[in-house]
């Protein structure tokens, strides 16, 4: 790394590609020649409406969304989403499916059971998140008025390989922590959305993408004009004054991805990154991956030596020679490594080594 930056294997906010913060750095009193920041100036601006429409233009072409989908800018983070999709979408039929494969999947369900009848379609808390289930586990309700799912599991450490099979009834998907990383097929959801934190930009911008025809839905009574999906798109995510810079800093991150290839590159680079952490994993005597193999995540990578005093002592030497927020989740303990896209190889090649230093001065 340049600059005596660290390796950041933070869960979010994560690290940004080394380029775009140059990029940003430079542009950061006087963007494109306009006399000032891109944080100063209007909303309402031609050379912000101009970065506006550039970077879902980016967007849309580099994960391929149909025309028949809009795309917002939002504030709120995931967790708003959590309350906004029933809100929108719910009054249908006044039910909805759940898959309950994490922290966030579980919060959105909580939410959700304040606006509707939710179904739980699956649970994998016997077994402590481990693992996704399969289509054939899960129990679906045909009376849904959607089915909600969470593509990564970033405490856990664990990522649906698939796209589950739901009939008619839409598909709600919470691409927080993997979104960019590998190619979408966006025609088979009603609903992805995304804080941008993890992938994508720094926190405070939530990127939601949706199927036109669901905007025509009832919403429930009281939801509020910032949570309306159908006024958001009339207003082109400017009902209010939008997350500008972080919308700026998308864009840059979008540019960044398309000059390694787009998607496809990205899926290639995170699966050279995953590998090599995963395999010393297989082989270490001292560090284990807690998750089933079929369902472990390429973005957030949990593991554990077994002992509660290795790890703290192995969190401590890792923070101290450069690799920062390693320790897991507070629900898990352990440790997690979460390489995200801009995670450079090295980055994780040099953890890979640290691990193996370690392990050969504690046997």
């Amino acid at each position: 790394m340049t600059n005596d930056r660290i390796y950041n294997f933070s869960a979010g906010p994560s690290m940004l590609p080394l380029e775009v913060l140059q990029k940003a750095g430079s542009e950061i009193t006087n963007y494109n020649g306009s006399g000032m920041s891109v944080m100063e100036m209007s909303h309402r601006s031609k050379v912000f409406i101009k970065i506006h429409e550039e970077t879902k233009a980016d967007l849309r072409r580099l994960l391929k969304i149909p025309e028949n989908y809009s795309i917002l800018f939002l504030q709120g983070g995931a967790t708003l989403q959590f309350a906004a999709v029933p809100m929108n979408l719910i009054k249908l039929t006044g039910k909805a499916d759940y898959a309950i494969t994490g922290n966030f999947a579980n919060l959105a369900y909580k939410e959700a059971k304040k606006y509707g009848i939710c179904n739980v379609a699956a649970n994998t808390e016997d077994a402590n998140h481990t693992y996704i289930p399969s289509q054939s586990e899960l129990k679906l309700d045909s009376e849904a008025s959607y089915f909600y799912y969470c593509a990564n599991n970033t405490i856990y450490g664990t990522e649906w390989k698939y796209i589950p099979e739901t009939g008619n009834v839409p598909l709600v998907c919470d691409m927080s922590s993997n979104i960019m990383s590998k190619p979408v097929d966006v025609s088979k959801y009603g609903i992805i959305f995304a804080g941008a934190q993890k992938n994508m930009a720094p926190a405070g911008v939530t990127v939601v993408i949706i199927r036109n025809d669901l905007l025509e839905r009832e919403v429930m009574p009281y939801t509020p004009v910032m949570m309306n999906y159908k006024t958001l798109v009339e207003a082109d995510s400017m009902h209010n004054t939008p997350p500008c810079y972080n919308i700026y800093i998308l864009g840059l991150v979008l540019k960044w991805v398309d000059s390694l290839g787009g998607v496809e590159g990205m899926e290639k680079i995170k699966k050279e990154r995953a590998k090599i952490l995963y395999d010393y994993l297989d082989e270490s005597k001292l560090f284990k991956s807690p998750v089933r193999p079929d369902c472990r995540s390429d973005m957030n990578v949990p593991f554990v030596t077994g002992s509660k005093e290795l790890d703290d002592k192995f969190i401590a030497e890792a923070s101290a020679n450069g690799f920062a927020n390693i320790a897991g989740h507070r629900k898990v303990g352990g440790m997690r490594a979460s390489i995200y896209n801009a995670m450079p190889i090295e980055g994780v090649k040099a953890l890979v080594e640290f691990m193996k230093d370690f392990e050969t001065k504690n046997k």
